[in-house]
C-alpha cells in the first residue's frame, strides 16, 4: 500500500493505492477464511474447491475485501501522519471499480480531511471572571405572589340579569347532539366554563357571551377535521346549553385560605416555595452570565486556524435555522436590511467563534480529564423523551441507534461540565447588581 499526503492550512488530501497483486491475495485469504462453512449442491460440506467460488463469488467477495481494504488503509494514512480528524473522511475513488473487482486493476483513490489544529490552551487558573448575583428582596416574592393570583382567578357571581362577558365563567350544563342523537361524551351537568380560554370547540365560547343565568339555547359548531376523536372529526354539530349562572373574574386575596387552594397549608409555605424557586432562577441566571463572561475571555484569547468543514458545517446549521426562522416571521428585526451576503458575513463570523470555543472547551475538558458517564447521558436521553408525552420509547430507541444523536445528547453535558470545571478554576469575582439586571438579557455593565 503506497499514500501520499498534501497539505493546505488544516485540509488534508491523502493519495492511497493498493497493487491488484495485494487486494488478490487478500480475496484469496478470504475465500479459505469462509470455504470451510459453506454447503453448496453438488459439493460436501466444506469441501467448495476454491477456484468454484472464486468463480461463482468471487466478486463480490473483492467487493468486501475492497471495503476492508478502504477502511483500513485510510485509518493507517491518518494514524501514520499522526494527526487527529475534525470529521468524516470524504472518500474519492479514482480506479475503475468494476476493473478493481474484476482483479484487473489496482485500488486507487483519495480522501479529504480536515484535522484538528495543534494549540495550547489559556491557562484557565489565570482568568478573571465576573459573575453578577442579586439579594432576594420583598418585592421579588410579592411580584411572583401577584402572578400567581392572577393566573389562578377566583370568580364572583354576577346578578341574574348580568350578561357573561369576555373571560367571565358560566355555570352550564350541555348536551351535544349529531344528526339529532346524543353522541358518547358530548353532555355535562354543572360544567364551569371560562370564556376565551378556548378549552372548547371552536366557535363554542363565542357563542356564549351575553348570556346570563337562566338562559337556555342552541349553540351550532364544527369539530375540527384533525380532532381526536374519529368518529366527530370534521362534523357538524349541535349543543343545547342550559346557563345556570355568570360569574366575574376577580383577584384572589393572597393570604392563607389562597394558598391553601393550591393545595398548601398556608400562606408562609407559600412564599418558602417561591424564595426557593427565585433562588434557583437566580443562581441559573449568574451562572449563565459568568459563563457568557468566561466564553467571550475565552474566545479572546484564542487565535488559530480552523477546520473548514466544521466551519462550514455550523455556518449551514445556523443559516438553516436563521431561514426557517425568517419564513415563520420570527426573523431578527435588526436583520430585516441587511444584505444575504452581509447576513452570511456575519453569521459565519458566529460559526467560527463556536466552532473555536468548542475546541478550545474541548482540549481544556481533554487536559482535565473530563468525562461524562453513562448515567448523564442517560438521564438526559429521559429528559428529551420526557418532552415526547406518549412517544418515550419511539424517542429513546431513535438515540439509541443514532449515534450523531447521541453525540448531540453529549455535547452539552460535556460542555456544562467543563464550564463548571473553568468557574471552579479560574479567579471568580461576585458582583452585587440589583435582581431586574440580573435578569435581564443583556450584558452590559
Amino acid at each position: 500500500m503506497d499514500c501520499v499526503e498534501t497539505a493546505d492550512g488544516l485540509s488534508r488530501v491523502y493519495k492511497v493505492s493498493v497493487p491488484a497483486a495485494d487486494l488478490q491475495t487478500r480475496l484469496d485469504a478470504r475465500i479459505e477464511e469462509i470455504r470451510p462453512q459453506m454447503n453448496l449442491k453438488g459439493f460436501r460440506p466444506g469441501k467448495v474447491p476454491a477456484s468454484h467460488v472464486r468463480r461463482m463469488f468471487g466478486k463480490s467477495i473483492m467487493g468486501e475485501v475492497v471495503e476492508a481494504m478502504v477502511q483500513e488503509s485510510s485509518q493507517k494514512a491518518i494514524a501514520d501522519a499522526d494527526v487527529r480528524p475534525a470529521g468524516q473522511p470524504e472518500m474519492h475513488m479514482e480506479s475503475d471499480m468494476e476493473a478493481v473487482l474484476d482483479g484487473k486493476a489496482d485500488l486507487a483513490f483519495h480522501m479529504h480531511v480536515d484535522v484538528m489544529p495543534d494549540f495550547e490552551p489559556i491557562d484557565v487558573t489565570t482568568l478573571k471572571i465576573n459573575r453578577p448575583v442579586a439579594e432576594i428582596g420583598d418585592s421579588e416574592i410579592d411580584e411572583r405572589l401577584t402572578r400567581i393570583a392572577e393566573s389562578n382567578p377566583q370568580y364572583k357571581k354576577r346578578a341574574k340579569t348580568a350578561k357573561a362577558r369576555q373571560d367571565d365563567a358560566v355555570l352550564i350544563d350541555f348536551l351535544g347532539k349529531l344528526d339529532g342523537e346524543p353522541f358518547e361524551g358530548g353532555s355535562a351537568e354543572g360544567h364551569t366554563l371560562v370564556l376565551g380560554s378556548n378549552t372548547f370547540i371552536p366557535g363554542f365560547e363565542d357563542q356564549l357571551i351575553g348570556v346570563k343565568a337562566g338562559d337556555a339555547l342552541e349553540v351550532n359548531v364544527t369539530f375540527p377535521e384533525g380532532y381526536q376523536a374519529e368518529n366527530l372529526a370534521g362534523k357538524a354539530a349541535v349543543f343545547d346549553v342550559t346557563v345556570h349562572e355568570v360569574r366575574a373574574p376577580k383577584t384572589a386575596d393572597i393570604d392563607d385560605e389562597f394558598a391553601k387552594g393550591l393545595g398548601l397549608e398556608g400562606l408562609d409555605q407559600l412564599k418558602q416555595m417561591i424564595t426557593e424557586q427565585i433562588e434557583k432562577d437566580f443562581e441559573s441566571a449568574s451562572r449563565d452570565k459568568a459563563k457568557r463572561n468566561l466564553l467571550d475571555k475565552l474566545d479572546e484569547a484564542h487565535d488559530f486556524d480552523l477546520p473548514p468543514k466544521m466551519v462550514e458545517a455550523e455556518f449551514n446549521q445556523i443559516w438553516q435555522q436563521l431561514q426557517a426562522e425568517m419564513d415563520a416571521g420570527r426573523g431578527d428585526p435588526e436583520d430585516k436590511d441587511k444584505s444575504e451576503d452581509d447576513l452570511k458575513a456575519e453569521y459565519r463570523q458566529i460559526a467560527e467563534r463556536r466552532v473555536r470555543l468548542g475546541l478550545v472547551l474541548a482540549e481544556i475538558g481533554r487536559k482535565a480529564e473530563i468525562t461524562i458517564d453513562q448515567q448523564e447521558v442517560q438521564q438526559a436521553m429521559i429528559k428529551e423523551a420526557r418532552n415526547f408525552p406518549g412517544q418515550e420509547r419511539e424517542v429513546v430507541e431513535f438515540f439509541q441507534k443514532n449515534e450523531n444523536a447521541m453525540a448531540q445528547l453529549r455535547a452539552p453535558i460535556y460542555e456544562d461540565k467543563v464550564v463548571d470545571h473553568i468557574l471552579e478554576t479560574a479567579k471568580v469575582t461576585d458582583k452585587k447588581v440589583p435582581s431586574e439586571k440580573l435578569m435581564a438579557d443583556t450584558d452590559d455593565d
